[in-house]
């Protein structure tokens, strides 16, 4: 029988996945507390998608969801349960882009504009915004977000550290 052995070889930490990281878990942090600082605009923007006319739902919506991308984006910043908060934000994200299309068709049909003349605050935190530049900024946080669900492990996570693997 032979004996298989194994080499030791250290895993190189992926700098890559550490700055997309940073980069989805800082925008989630900058927009969560830019909608934080004003809940009233934020609850006019979200009674402008017409999703209820339920004021407890709209209310709830407006006060949470500001700090959930918070907490979100400080759990990607740390490294802590990367595969999860980022499919939690897919989950959260994909139907948020598909409203602002929705919202962007309406009022392209309502103005008879061209597509990217567009332009409205769709309650993302940045205020007013070309619609073609946000849904290519929506379709890029999709993606990293499917990355960092789905992609390989980083060393860099606090996780990873705190599990010792």
């Amino acid at each position: 029988m032979r004996r298989v052995t194994h080499r030791w070889r250290p895993h190189k930490p992926s700098w890559t996945l550490f700055w997309v990281r940073l980069l989805v878990g800082g925008f989630f942090i900058y927009s969560g507390v830019l909608k934080a600082q004003e809940p009233a605009e934020f609850l006019k923007l979200v009674r402008a998608y017409e999703l209820t006319e339920v004021s407890l739902v709209l209310n709830l919506v407006a006060a949470t969801l500001p700090w959930f991308e918070i907490f979100c984006g400080v759990l990607l910043v740390l490294g802590l349960g990367v595969r999860g908060t980022a499919l939690v934000l897919l989950l959260l994200l994909t139907p948020l882009t598909a409203l602002v299309l929705h919202r962007a068709l309406e009022l392209q049909d309502a103005g008879g504009l061209a597509f990217c003349a567009v332009r409205f605050d769709c309650g993302c935190g940045t205020g007013e915004v070309g619609i073609c530049r946000k849904l290519a900024e929506n379709g890029l946080l999709i993606v990293l977000g499917l990355w960092l669900a789905v992609g390989p492990r980083s060393r860099l996570a606090l996780w990873h550290r705190m599990a010792g693997d």
